[in-house]
């Protein structure tokens, strides 16, 4: 497949692109610094601005699916849906947070009293991005969130799904690491099991 990842160069992108690589897919790595991408014979660094719409519209076309790795404070969900569903791109899928996740029905993670304040902006656009997607009825979205604890780590392949709940572990710990999201998200692309709706990954 040809995947076109938007915010190619971060953390997550870098996973995911490695990821989709290592399984003979064909990736796009879209970002402001595509000197910072991920270097593989499977892997193509473009330069590309989330804010300009019909420039990003334009590298996305052709591509079987897309995937937006951008921090939610960078980003209008408007703006960026609109470039995905320009480009004729049908299957597009998230890089989400964990703020929007419930620790109990009806409370979520955001806003409970040990939820960091440094971290509240982000999780805060990224609770309202979801709820935009929740609006798009012609585009095949997909927005995965990691547990609450985002790290660089090794490669286990071993997780758990979920749908809307955070997952925590028997000694209360919420966790992934960027490499096994990233296996979460390739395998949800290469077999799509959540079409438009949110699911969670952790360990």
């Amino acid at each position: 497949m040809k995947i076109a990842i938007i915010g190619g160069s971060g953390r997550a992108g870098r996973e995911i692109s490695a990821e989709l690589a290592r399984r003979g897919h064909q990736v796009t790595a879209i970002s402001r610094h595509p000197e910072n991408a991920v270097q593989d014979a499977g892997i193509t660094a473009v330069a590309g601005d989330v804010n300009d719409a019909a420039a990003l519209s334009a590298l996305l076309a052709g591509h079987d699916a897309v995937v937006s790795a951008v921090m939610f404070a960078d980003t209008d969900p408007a703006s960026l849906v609109g470039a995905v569903r320009a480009s004729g791109v049908a299957r597009y899928l998230v890089v989400g947070g964990a703020g929007s996740l419930e620790v109990a029905p009806g409370v979520k993670l955001i806003d409970t009293p040990e939820f960091p304040e440094a971290y509240k902006a982000e999780a805060g656009r990224g609770g309202d991005f979801l709820a935009y997607l929740r609006g798009v009825e012609d585009l095949d979205w997909t927005f995965l969130s990691p547990s609450a604890l985002f790290f660089v780590g090794d490669r286990k392949g071993t997780f758990r799904l979920g749908t809307d709940q955070l997952l925590v572990d028997g000694e209360g710990h919420s966790s992934i690491s960027y490499a096994d999201y990233a296996i979460a998200l390739a395998d949800e692309i290469e077999t799509p099991k959540h079409s438009r709706q949110r699911f969670t990954v952790g360990y």
